[in-house]
């Protein structure tokens, strides 16, 4: 799975720190914290007619985020909105669209770790793109990294950070494998999630996902566990790579991707190895809560 350049994109409008550019003209300074150490926060948007999905949720983790990393400042919702309706506009884009939401502690005086040497305030970073879900809706393939999830005493999961290399380390041994995504376990061995998404897996008619113990708290996952509460039995707990692939059908969710079914984890078959029927099910109804709910940026 390669996402692919999309032609609307070439000409794109960037907003950093409130001043719209040209993709290729916009930048980032070499001061800046993001750059320096990866010392950023940032959230995935998706834009359904207009509205944004789950945004309040979004910003509210946006900004434990940078609390808990102890930004001096941190932008508003009202000022966050703002900019995300300015970048909107600018590439006149109402459907169809992800929107890459970055904060950064902000540029620094000089080169270093230190917090104390950022004394300009944050920068806020929102990247637009026309982008539908980047996974093919047919079903997906999974193979086992040897990267684990750290735990909350190496790295807090619950700080949605900018430092990916454990998902990018991930994400080449499965291209390497050959496989979409790679199955990621946490420090004892249990399944987390994948390098980009959480999973799902449901057998005897019970939905079950890991703990967020040694990942993100997933506004998508979250969603779907609601979807689900009104008649699907549903789990959550520690369950082993061997759980999963005994399962009846699974699926991974994301903002970027929506649910997606699993065909096969580590060469094992996934039920029939094709799309579950509770699958379907809730990707239809996820589908109707995006269509109806949602807040209007537009």
């Amino acid at each position: 799975m390669l996402q692919q350049f999309d032609e609307r994109n070439r000409d794109l409008v960037v907003n950093v720190d409130g001043r719209l550019a040209h993709r290729d003209e916009a930048g980032v300074s070499p001061f800046d914290s993001v750059v320096q150490g990866g010392d950023a926060v940032w959230e995935g948007l998706r834009l359904y007619q207009g509205r944004i999905f789950a945004l309040e949720e979004h910003l509210a983790r946006l900004r434990r985020s940078a609390q808990a990393l102890a930004f001096a400042e941190i932008p508003d919702d009202t000022a966050i909105v703002e900019q995300i309706r300015r970048t909107l506009a600018a590439n006149g884009m109402t459907d169809g669209v992800h929107v890459r939401l970055t904060l950064t502690r902000g540029a620094k005086v000089t080169s270093g770790m230190d917090p104390r040497l950022n004394r300009s305030g944050p920068t806020l970073i929102v990247l637009a793109e026309h982008k539908p879900p980047v996974y093919d809706t047919g079903g997906i393939t999974l193979v086992t990294s040897s990267v684990r999830r750290p735990t909350p005493d190496v790295l807090d999961p619950k700080i949605h950070h900018n430092n990916l290399l454990t998902s990018i380390l991930a994400k080449i041994e499965a291209n390497v494998a050959g496989a979409d995504d790679a199955l990621m376990l946490d420090a004892r061995g249990f399944v987390a999630e994948t390098n980009a998404t959480h999973v799902f897996f449901a057998a005897g008619g019970v939905l079950r996902t890991p703990t967020t113990g040694a990942c993100p708290e997933g506004i998508t996952r979250a969603a779907v566990l609601r979807l689900a509460t009104a008649d699907i039995p549903t789990e959550v707990g520690d369950f082993s790579a061997t759980q999963l692939y005994a399962a009846d059908e699974a699926f991974v969710t994301g903002t970027m991707g929506e649910l997606t079914p699993v065909l096969a984890v580590d060469g094992r078959r996934i039920g029939t190895g094709e799309p579950g029927l509770l699958t379907r099910q809730l990707s239809a109804a996820y589908g109707e809560l995006t269509a109806s709910s949602g807040t209007p940026v537009v």
